[in-house]
């Protein structure tokens, strides 16, 4: 099967031959159909973050494909079922934090495409137990990115708690901006777009938000103070000085949602007088559970959401990097692999 791979930090992914995994006790083996990229990926591929994944290594958390194998055991997936490949590879599912729905904090988890092999491959294996069904209503093309993309913003949203007519800030317009606008609507928020790209603004509006900031023209915390302030801001950028602004936009008792992780790891400088004084909330906010994804999927399938993206080849996987990294990207790159790929598993 043909995978991309980081086989070091400072060097451009390979496409490479690697033998067709074979699914573990507990496991499926899954025939990709698209998988997102992700920045996450990029910055796995450059080790960017304190805990590095050890290469080589196969990116990809965004993957969709077909259940072609089962590993022993495994009773709760079928032969031809089309599943999501997440950043939750696994968990440990006894831990305070499995136990009580924030899986996504347990310490023993593992995360796809960085401390395990993920998507950006024709095959991929993946524990039984924590990849999601995609229903019918919802095409490859679409879930890859709602399984990221959608699943990260959506849970942002929940956890900011707005309320109906509450003006919420988008920070960052793009692969996850675009859905977290929506999202944001739907749970009754009014929406200020901030981005640096007219690209962006533009589809911004299209997707219904009452204001957009051109953040590279304007002043954008006079901007937004001039409207009334915010009551929630959510940062998807990956830039710390975003985080700073957004916390000034903030109305008192606002809310702000930590998404974006800059690379060189910056911090954040947070006014204790006027945190305190204003009654802001300062929330950092992971990836969503399976339940979270579920919920996503079954929004998209309702007609709720749209999910903007463009297909690559995975043969051209660092041109993508690329072109996400120019920022010319409106949102979501995926990679769309050949109904039947060139080499087949061998069924045991």
């Amino acid at each position: 099967m043909k995978a991309a791979v980081v086989t070091a930090f400072d060097q451009p992914l390979e496409i490479l031959e690697r033998e067709v995994p074979e699914p573990g006790p507990g496991q499926v083996l899954v025939r990709l159909e698209t998988c997102g990229l992700c920045h996450t990926d990029i910055h796995a591929a450059g080790g960017d973050w304190p805990v590095r994944p050890t290469p080589p290594f196969v990116p990809g958390h965004e993957g969709v494909g077909i259940v072609e194998q089962r590993g022993a055991g495994v009773t709760n997936r079928r032969i031809g079922e089309r599943v999501a490949i997440a950043w939750l590879g696994s968990a440990c599912g006894s831990c305070r934090y499995c136990i009580d729905g924030r899986e996504t904090l347990c310490q023993q988890q593992q995360n796809s495409g960085y401390s395990i092999d993920g998507a950006f491959a024709e095959y991929a294996v993946a524990d039984a137990a924590y990849v999601v069904p995609v229903p019918d209503g919802v095409t490859s093309l679409d879930a890859a990115p709602l399984t990221c993309a959608g699943l990260t913003t959506y849970k942002a949203m929940k956890v900011a708690h707005i309320h109906p007519t509450e003006r919420v800030g988008v920070f960052g317009i793009g692969g996850l901006g675009h859905l977290a606008i929506q999202y944001a609507q739907i749970m009754g928020g009014s929406v200020v777009a901030v981005d640096i790209e007219r690209a962006k603004l533009s589809l911004a509006d299209e997707l219904g938000a009452e204001h957009t900031i051109d953040a590279g023209s304007v002043e954008p915390v006079a901007a937004i103070q001039a409207l009334g302030g915010l009551d929630v801001a959510v940062v998807l950028a990956a830039s710390a000085h975003v985080f700073d602004e957004a916390f000034a936009c903030l109305r008192p008792g606002g809310r702000l949602v930590c998404v974006g992780l800059p690379a060189d790891g910056a911090a954040m400088t947070v006014p204790i007088f006027e945190t305190v004084v204003k009654g802001i909330s300062i929330i950092g906010s992971i990836v969503g559970t399976r339940q979270d994804l579920v919920e996503v999927f079954a929004l998209h399938a309702a007609g709720r959401t749209r999910v903007v993206a463009q297909t690559r080849s995975l043969e051209d996987v660092n041109e993508a990097i690329a072109e996400v990294l120019s920022g010319d990207v409106t949102a979501r790159l995926v990679f769309e692999f050949a109904p039947e790929p060139a080499s087949t598993p061998v069924v045991v």
